[in-house]
């Protein structure tokens, strides 16, 4: 695999121009990724939740039961950082994990009353993350789209990535 960067200089430019920091697509994401991160912080902290148990109860509330290793795969979260995650959940009564009958190796994490009942009280958040950002719908459609392509790619080139893209 190559390495090169994703954005350019133009074509008469020091090729050590390249090592800039505002022509790196993989800073523009990694920024972006980290100053919404902090958007939703005000809107979780109140039902108790950081981002990625949000993450965790968004795989949950489509698809639950389900078993550790999925949710893992979906959240791009490994063990290490999934199983303190999911036992937080736990304590806070949101989830429950029983061993599967039919093979006690496979793990699967249940919603509780309290973790489905969470789901109401966080539908809104999208929509004011969204009215947050002035970030118009038609854009985030077309950056959701250009983001689905660049992760499409990324995935053929990361055979370990188990990541299910949006139209999978």
């Amino acid at each position: 695999m190559s390495r090169r960067s994703l954005s350019a200089p133009p074509g008469d430019a020091n090729p050590e121009d390249h090592l800039r920091l505002d022509l790196q697509l993989c800073f523009r994401l990694y920024a972006a990724s980290r100053l919404i991160t902090r958007l939703y912080q005000p809107l979780l902290e109140p039902l108790g939740l950081t981002y990625p148990q949000y993450i965790v109860l968004m795989i949950l509330w489509e698809d639950a039961p389900c078993p550790v290793s999925r949710i893992g795969a979906r959240a791009l979260l490994n063990t290490n950082t999934l199983t303190p995650l999911l036992k937080r959940l736990e304590l806070q009564g949101l989830v429950q994990r029983q061993r599967r009958q039919d093979d006690e190796r496979i793990v699967e994490i249940y919603l509780t009353k309290a973790g489905d009942a969470l789901r109401s009280h966080c539908a809104c958040i999208p929509a004011e993350l969204a009215a947050t950002t002035h970030f118009p719908l038609e854009k985030a459609t077309a950056l959701a789209t250009l983001l689905d392509e660049l992760l499409t790619g990324l995935r053929e080139q990361t055979p370990d990535c188990t990541l299910p893209l949006p139209n999978d």
